[in-house]
């Protein structure tokens, strides 16, 4: 019998994944990957290892999570080192937690390797911390909100009243509805929004507005997925802390000047 690690390879920047991450790649005989891992780290497999694409869309899924889970399973039976490799934390809107339950079922070892979340890493990248003395004591991170879900109402309300900063994954679909609902619910309409799209990549682009804004400024600077939406106001620090893309502009500046 084999053994399966999931593991969290980062935001993107491929220099933030963990050590015993990078061991992880470098020893399996199989690597299932995800469409947000960066493709360098694939660099670090075995020559002979089996690379396999298991990448996700919105709204389109190239391998279903059962399939996924197979996978898993049939070569973890055939003796074989697997490695899941999960873009962020495998734990965090990452289905690691089904992963991890499907290989009980079968009594397969595994081991969870966490990662470096997109929900901190992104904004860190963009000189937003989700926390600060002066700004906020607490932070929660979503997901991307449907509107058919009869229970949402009481979440919108708890989070748009209960909660200092607010991190939502893959949400740019959603945002207008967002941005109502928070509204809605009692969040001031001048409440600081940033969105951070390919976050700790040379892409890395953000727009910050307000609640009430958002939707006009993305009209004019638009955003799509991979994206990290930040609320609150700690997104007001951007200007001030905004040391990544500072970078960015000054590496791109030099090289013009070659």
């Amino acid at each position: 019998m084999g053994k399966v690690y999931l593991v969290g390879a980062g935001p993107g920047d491929p220099d933030l994944i963990t050590l015993k991450g990078l061991k992880c790649i470098q020893q399996a005989d199989i690597i299932l990957y995800d469409r947000l891992i960066n493709d360098e780290l694939l660099n670090y497999a075995k020559p002979e290892a089996d690379l396999i694409y298991c990448g996700k869309l919105p709204n389109y899924h190239t391998m279903k999570q059962e399939t996924i889970n197979h996978f898993l399973i049939k070569h973890a039976k055939r003796g074989k080192i697997v490695t899941r490799l999960k873009g962020g934390d495998p734990f965090v809107f990452g289905r690691g937690g089904e992963e991890a339950q499907a290989l009980v079922k079968h009594r397969i070892e595994f081991e969870i390797v966490p990662g470096i979340t997109s929900g901190i890493a992104v904004p860190a990248y963009a000189g937003i911390p989700v926390t600060h003395r002066d700004f906020s004591s607490s932070v929660a991170f979503i997901t991307g909100h449907q509107r058919t879900n009869p229970t949402e109402t009481l979440k919108w309300e708890h989070l748009a009243k209960g909660v200092d900063t607010l991190v939502i994954y893959m949400g740019v679909k959603q945002l207008p509805f967002i941005c109502e609902q928070l509204q809605l619910h009692g969040k001031h309409p001048k409440t600081p929004i940033a969105i951070i799209q390919w976050g700790t990549l040379y892409e890395q682009k953000t727009v910050v507005a307000t609640l009430d804004t958002i939707l006009d400024a993305i009209e004019k600077q638009p955003i799509t997925n991979p994206s990290i939406i930040v609320v609150g106001e700690v997104v007001t620090l951007h200007e001030q802390l905004h040391w990544f893309e500072t970078m960015l502009r000054e590496e791109k500046y030099v090289n013009v000047m070659r």
